[in-house]
């Protein structure tokens, strides 16, 4: 996996006093809305539940160390921060790829002052995961995100630099999970005493289990069922342990499934007093979200890329974006709108809360191209369109199906592959081995792609012999 040197620079390290009183989160290089800054600096105040806030704040930093997957020591990875003037949002990826934890600290969490809106990445080292372990709860706890404008006076001599590899699954990872998350409905909703039940009893192996809802808790079955969510891999719930006392709730989220499904990725939200940690795992243990193929259809159209200059030049870093109120703003129809945020999570601008079932503003270093470049299925279909190996018919094939309106033919040097399309030029299906052993739940393959792309008007593709 080729991996690219992101270079994080604090004008110090973060920190705590010895008492825990305080505890100062440098940052590094961010988007806000006032534009690009060095050193953003977004929040200075108490929180309202110290001990509980240090226990998520831990807990999206083990994720972010973490390698659930051929468990080894991971390079430590900075988590991200978005501040939108109502709450924080502290955001990481396991080192594996396979889990992202989400922290956000809502208002009755949050008592003081909001400087500026916007993302950036917080320095989490070691003394400070130390301090923040030794918070209790009568602990008074002030938090400051960004330095304070007073005490800056350190020179460029004195910036404490991390250079940290990053995977391109890393980067992939936020791009594909906004877009899996979007199907996501809550599947149950667990008291606090039954969610410490479950979530204890759990085993400790990497299997994929069932979860079905049954009265106010969920039962573990081996295989799927309507209403029912997966969980691949119970020990990476291992992280919520430690703030199983201050749980008020668990919900669980997952996509519709049926008695057919493979397995598919599930979301775990814990709530907390003012606060709720999510955390998001991929469908199994040894699949990352970064190969899940669910950006492809918002990269391969790029007809909405305009649309999504004009959607993304509208959101100013907002707790919840309203898709209708950019629909008005913007003079599009809620579809085109509704393409556009997904064709920006493809470069990672978005989120979705499956709590508030709602998009979000961030702006991560990673962009659109960047995104296509690092999806080689989109590479692999775009040269095969330039190869003039794609043959679309345009008469409509018997044997494709009667959900097909036509079909193509892309020549491989081992054989060929047929591709089912709709009408307005969807792929449905391949012949391919990718598309039979993982049925379209890992994104399509690159001959659908190129046949997608060929099947655009004005697309350079060959005639088939029907046409």
């Amino acid at each position: 996996m080729v991996a690219m040197t992101h270079s994080y620079r604090y004008l110090r390290p973060s920190a705590a006093d010895a008492s825990g009183g305080a505890v100062g989160l440098a940052t590094s290089g961010g988007t806000t809305s006032r534009g690009p800054l060095p050193h953003p600096r977004f929040f200075s105040g108490v929180l309202t539940r110290p001990e509980a806030t240090a226990r998520g704040l831990l807990a999206v930093a083990a994720v972010a160390r973490t390698r659930y997957f051929r468990p080894q020591l991971a390079a430590l990875r900075d988590p991200v921060v978005t501040c939108d003037g109502q709450r924080l949002r502290f955001e990481s990826f396991s080192a594996c790829g396979g889990v992202h934890a989400r922290l956000d600290v809502l208002p009755g969490a949050l008592d003081g002052e909001v400087f500026d809106r916007g993302t950036t990445n917080v320095d989490v080292n070691d003394p400070l995961r130390e301090a923040l372990a030794r918070v209790r709860g009568g602990d008074p706890l002030h938090l400051s995100v960004g330095a304070d404008e007073l005490t800056v006076t350190t020179t460029d001599g004195a910036v404490l630099e991390k250079k940290v590899p990053l995977p391109e699954r890393w980067l992939r990872g936020f791009a594909e999970l906004q877009v899996i998350s979007v199907p996501f409905d809550l599947r149950a909703e667990l008291p606090a005493a039954e969610a410490v039940r479950l979530l204890r009893s759990l085993p400790a192996g990497s299997g994929v289990l069932w979860m079905v809802p049954a009265g106010r808790s969920l039962r573990r079955s081996a295989r799927p069922a309507p209403g029912a969510v997966a969980l691949a891999g119970a020990r990476r719930l291992e992280v919520l342990t430690p703030l199983l006392r201050f749980a008020r709730a668990l919900r669980v989220y997952g996509p519709p499934v049926s008695a057919a499904s493979l397995p598919v990725a599930s979301a775990w939200e814990l709530e907390l007093p003012g606060m709720r940690l999510v955390l998001t795992l991929s469908p199994e243990v040894t699949r990352g979200f970064s190969g899940e193929g669910a950006v492809l259809d918002a990269l391969v159209a790029d007809q909405v890329a305009a649309d999504a200059e004009l959607v993304g030049a509208l959101m100013d870093f907002e707790p919840a974006v309203e898709t209708g109120e950019l629909a008005r703003l913007s003079g599009l129809p809620l579809p085109r709108v509704k393409a556009a945020l997904g064709q920006l999570g493809t470069a990672g601008r978005v989120g979705y809360d499956v709590a508030e079932a709602a998009y979000f503003h961030r702006e991560l270093p990673y962009d659109a191209a960047g995104a296509e470049r690092l999806n080689p299925r989109l590479r692999g279909a775009r040269a095969l369109l330039a190869e003039g190996v794609v043959r679309l018919a345009e008469a409509p094939d018997a044997a494709a199906g009667d959900d097909a309106a036509r079909t193509a033919t892309v020549a491989m040097p081992d054989r060929a592959h047929r591709v089912r399309l709709t009408a307005d030029g969807t792929a449905l299906g391949c012949t391919c081995p990718w598309w039979s052993r993982y049925r379209g739940t890992r994104g399509k393959c690159k001959h659908a792609l190129a046949a997608e792309l060929a099947a655009r008007p004005g697309a350079p593709a060959r005639p088939g012999p029907n046409d």
